[in-house]
């Protein structure tokens, strides 16, 4: 009868809380194996003196909200080995919960090497990382106040979301201001159109008819000027997004000993996003059907560019949800759905699906149509992410371009898949197929 080793002998567990942490140690390591630290920068400095006295190399803790940041990023400078490990992963023992006792079944699971740790990309992907999440959340909240805005256009029974497709426009910018500076006639407001406005001044102007209540306007003003704000602070976000990947990308040069000043670019010329993200990955991820600059970026941002922390493809897509998880009791399969994840990257993945639905010429497009009209849309964009991503892991795993083989080859493989399962169906009934051969 096999029993359990101890793979980590100088294991120790962290309970994570808001206002305490309780960490456990081997028995032999110190006369009390469970003390408790305080949630300041001191006290995370004491806890990890101890643990060094202990002679501890390896560590895990809860992910718990967001109080395990501080932490982990103090032992992980401290050179211990941290394993992050999902609250909903690890299940107590039997019996009353404690603080003390998770950090105790912490310990004993991580000692036996039973913990996986979750994904956790580089400290500079890290800093990406931030960036763009908070440029997520601007985009959010503008969004917001532009929907309030269209509400408070529309209490004053002002149409001009029905005669302008975007408010925030040029033309929408401009009409917005000339209202708020105290502008009533709407000839001159609709004078204000652009070229690339498809309705005229007229229908313009007659949208603009309204009533131009002060309690209304006071709300699209202030909506309108908060809008504003969010723009710069999107801009700013921007900013250091490509202040990050010049710099990441010079210091490879750096380290490389190569640096290629003919197609470098200066700060004064404008900043190429794509060529850059191509820089730093060595693959243009805009290659593949659907995923444009803005969501190459993102996904590198959650993904990082060292892929090889997922052993193979079907690791990376469990991780992201986009593959079954199948629940099996009694050689029976009581369910396949895909996990429910909180994961910016599947999402990413999700979205670019959509879109490559609505090409015509991709191999792609074909794919998610056909899945659209035998399952349905969902399951279609699940089955279509996962195979962007699967593209996105051996682009940047084997470092190969994507080459887009088209509509009719992809055309031509389902035919030979269909007629081979054909083929397989006659002769598992006792039949031959035949191919009918037309006369020209």
């Amino acid at each position: 009868m096999s029993t359990l080793t101890i793979t980590n002998p100088n294991a120790a567990g962290i309970d994570i809380g808001s206002e305490f942490h309780y960490v456990c140690v081997p028995e032999d390591r110190d006369e009390q194996k469970i003390k408790k630290f305080g949630c300041f920068t001191s006290d995370l400095y004491k806890l990890a003196d101890w643990l060094k006295d202990c002679k501890i190399t390896t560590v895990a803790m809860e992910s718990t909200g967001v109080y395990w940041i501080p932490l982990f990023e103090i032992l992980d400078s401290k050179g211990f080995e941290v394993v992050l490990v999902n609250a909903r992963h690890v299940k107590n023992v039997p019996g009353r919960k404690t603080d003390v006792k998770d950090c105790q079944w912490l310990q004993q699971l991580h000692s036996y090497g039973l913990l996986h740790g979750s994904f956790r990309p580089s400290d500079e992907i890290c800093v990406l990382r931030g960036y763009m999440r908070q440029r997520d959340n601007l985009v959010r909240s503008a969004s917001t106040h532009v929907q309030r805005m269209q509400k408070a256009l529309s209490e004053m029974n002002l149409q001009l979301p029905k005669v302008i497709s975007d408010i925030t426009g040029a033309t929408g910018t401009r009409i917005i201001e000339a209202i708020l500076n105290g502008e009533r006639n709407v000839q001159r407001l609709a004078s204000l159109r652009g070229n690339g406005i498809q309705n005229g001044e007229e229908a313009i102007a007659e949208a603009l008819r309204g009533n131009y209540r002060k309690e209304h306007l006071f709300i699209l003003k202030q909506e309108f000027e908060t809008y504003k704000f969010h723009q710069q602070q999107i801009a700013e976000c921007d900013t250091k997004i490509q202040d990050f990947i010049s710099s990441n990308n010079d210091k490879n040069d750096t380290g490389n000993g190569a640096t290629d000043t003919s197609s470098g670019t200066t700060k004064s010329e404008k900043f190429n996003l794509k060529d850059a993200l191509k820089k730093m990955v060595g693959v243009d991820l805009t290659k593949i059907p659907g995923i444009s600059v803005l969501s190459a970026q993102t996904l590198v941002s959650e993904v990082g560019v060292d892929i090889n922390k997922w052993k193979t493809e079907k690791h990376f897509t469990s991780w992201l949800g986009l593959c079954p998880a199948n629940k099996i009791t009694g050689e029976k399969v009581l369910s396949s759905k895909t996990r429910n994840v909180n994961n910016r990257a599947s999402t990413t993945f999700r979205i670019c699906a959509l879109a490559v639905g609505k090409t015509k010429n991709s191999s792609l497009g074909a794919y998610y149509r056909r899945m659209r009209t035998r399952l349905g849309a969902p399951k279609a964009i699940t089955a279509t992410a996962r195979k962007l991503a699967c593209i996105f892991y051996n682009m940047l795993r084997y470092g190969e371009e994507y080459v887009e083989k088209g509509l009719d080859y992809y055309d031509q493989k389902y035919q030979e898949k269909v007629v081979q399962n054909l083929n397989k169906k006659a002769q598992s009934l006792g039949f031959m197929l035949v191919e009918n051969l037309v006369p020209q």
